[in-house]
């Protein structure tokens, strides 16, 4: 009963760590930054809050969510204020990463001092960084140098934050409310006198200013990051529109509320003025939540999920529950096990916390791309890892999942950088049934196989390790590994046959020996050449878990090593830069299978004799 209980608190305190974010209060500040992040916009084909867009852009430029600033960290939405209302401040913060040595050649700053720059370092070289990415632009991903994919990565970041600079008005621009009420007042007279036959020296004069203002909102209209003007009463949901498309084309001929506020908001965030800035921001949120509730609603659900960050904790959780495994095998306390197994549960209650509002928030299934097919795989491993664990309980697959929890999470948190995790999806791949049968059943595959292979590391660790050698231990292991093997056969092979259907309905054809297709199917083979090797006798406890290692690399390569190929229909995330990565891990699988050959503590025996 004692651990029973310990259980229930530690898994309760776990959960309560995880809610707090959630319910800890906003932090006081003049102007209102957490109502101002959870305005939504529209920007990449879908509505999402001002936070995700600025956490996004952030991770893109910086590979971090905030930026240094007097010692203490930024805000998303405080740099994103920044950035559109007083870009002139936002230039001097080192927000852009570069550590390609010949592109900090290019720029001409030192190289060893930092890695991050202010744009305005940057600035005197844009034309220089322009015309290189120009060129590496006109050569396939696959060939180019690691100076091109740098320099043409560094053009598209200072490009977006120059968008950003220009969204709601022109970079070092007067007062954007006097400039639009200029622009309401000039507009009849201009428009009268562009008709008129006889036009008089004012008339003339006002059409040139209207002209003026009109090519300023012209190159808002072309070049803002986002759309931030909501649809009006009765139009259609999609019909966002961002400030300079607003003004140039007003929908019914009247301006949009939303862009006074907006022109309000910031005249008030240069000058300093919280009240008039909040009681603008307030208006527009008053206007939101009358007329576009559902845009609102999503917006404050997915700022609070960023607020939670779920999947963070997972990964803290994850590994304290793998530490206090360790600890419960070197002390033998089963308050420690106890501890242990609560704190990977709670691990994997946040976990599926989180896979469930991601996908309900991007209304999709759980895989739609790569970043949540890393959080998919690792929320299927540790689900049976668990599952597992309560028929074989001595800690093994209770490890094995939560390495792998941890593990996937982190590469999901790295794919981030690469852009937004809830993308629109490609017309081929938006089919929720095809998505919720092939995609899913698929990457359970892949997470089972990593999960057998991780029961193979195990059993090499205590093969070498432990003083006094357990063939219990060693054995169950094994057999746990089969039988995730099995499962992971039945699972990858169903997977397979059911893209091949979703194939054969999307482009036409069943099979196209497409590098994903053929990826797909070496997991499939060689989860059964495993089997059929054991049961032939061709391989025995040794042989079945160094093979296991094995299916580490053929899922790695499957799942990410074809999209670093560029080809394919299913090349759908080019990632060059996790190149060392897939190699680094690659060879540690095989460094592991080496080891696992060897005799039990071969070192020990050398010194013996």
């Amino acid at each position: 009963m004692k651990l029973d209980r310990l259980q229930t608190a530690v898994f309760a305190g776990a959960l309560a760590l995880a809610a707090w974010p959630a319910l800890k209060p906003e932090p006081k500040t003049d102007f209102n930054l957490a109502a101002f992040a959870r305005v939504p916009v529209l920007e990449g084909g879908r509505v999402k809050p001002l936070d995700s867009f600025a956490r996004n852009t952030m991770l893109a430029m910086r590979s971090k969510q905030s930026v240094p600033v007097d010692g203490k960290a930024l805000p998303p939405a405080r740099w994103l204020l920044d950035a559109a209302f007083k870009p002139e401040l936002a230039d001097t913060y080192a927000a852009f990463v570069v550590d390609d040595p010949e592109v900090l050649g290019l720029v001409r700053l030192d190289q060893g001092k930092t890695r991050y720059f202010a744009y305005w370092q940057l600035e005197p070289s844009r034309d220089e960084i322009q015309k290189q990415a120009a060129l590496a632009d006109e050569i396939a991903a696959p060939q180019r140098t690691r100076f091109q994919s740098a320099v043409l990565s560094l053009h598209g970041r200072l490009a977006m934050y120059e968008r950003l600079k220009n969204t709601f008005m022109i970079s070092g621009s007067g007062d954007p409310v006097l400039e639009l009420a200029a622009f309401s007042s000039l507009l009849p007279s201009a428009l009268k006198a562009f008709h008129s036959k006889k036009q008089t020296a004012a008339d003339l004069r006002a059409m040139k200013a209207l002209s003026d203002m009109l090519q300023r909102y012209n190159f808002i209209a072309q070049t803002a990051a986002f759309k931030a003007i909501p649809p009006k009463e009765g139009a259609d949901a999609d019909a966002w529109t961002n400030a300079g498309e607003a003004v140039v084309s007003p929908s019914g001929g009247e301006p949009h509320p939303s862009l006074a506020s907006f022109a309000i908001m910031g005249r008030a965030y240069r000058a300093g003025d919280a009240a008039a800035f909040n009681a603008a921001l307030s208006e527009h949120t008053t206007w939101l939540a009358q007329y576009r509730p559902a845009a609102a609603r999503a917006a404050r659900s997915e700022a609070l999920f960023n607020k939670i960050s779920p999947f963070t904790t997972g990964m803290a959780l994850y590994i304290l529950a793998l530490l206090l495994i360790f600890a419960g095998w070197a002390t033998r306390r089963p308050e420690v096990d106890s501890a242990a197994r609560a704190l990977a549960w709670a691990g994997f209650a946040v976990h599926t916390a989180g896979l469930f509002a991601h996908s309900v928030l991007q209304g999709r299934p759980p895989v739609t791309n790569l970043y949540s097919s890393a959080v998919f795989v690792g929320w299927a491993a540790v689900a049976l890892g668990l599952f597992a664990e309560r028929f074989h309980k001595r800690g093994f697959s209770a490890a094995g999942a939560c390495v792998i929890g941890f593990t996937t999470l982190i590469v999901a948190h790295h794919l981030k950088s690469s852009g937004d995790t809830m993308e629109m999806m490609r017309a081929v791949l938006d089919s929720n049934f095809w998505l919720a049968t092939h995609v899913v059943t698929i990457t359970i595959g892949y997470s089972s196989t990593y999960l057998a292979g991780m029961l193979g590391i195990a059993w090499v660790v205590r093969r070498h390790l432990p003083l006094k050698p357990d063939p219990a231990a060693s054995k169950a292991l094994s057999e746990l590994a089969y039988g995730v093997i099995a499962f992971s056969l039945f699972f990858s092979f169903i997977g397979t046959v059911l893209g091949g259907i979703w194939a054969d309905q999307s482009w036409g054809r069943f099979w196209g020996w497409d590098p994903k297709e053929n990826g797909a199917l070496l997991i499939v083979l060689w989860n059964a050449f495993i089997l059929h090797a054991r049961w032939g006798g061709y391989a025995r406890e040794r042989g079945i878990m160094l093979m296991a290692i094995f299916g580490n690399i053929i899922v790695s390569l499957s799942w990410f090593g074809v999209n670093m190929l560029g080809i394919g229909l299913h090349s759908y995330g080019f990632m060059d830069k996790a190149f060392l990565w897939l190699s680094a891990f690659c060879a540690l699988q095989l460094a592991l299978m080496l080891l696992g050959a060897m005799p039990p503590r071969f070192w020990t025996e050398r010194a013996d004799a």
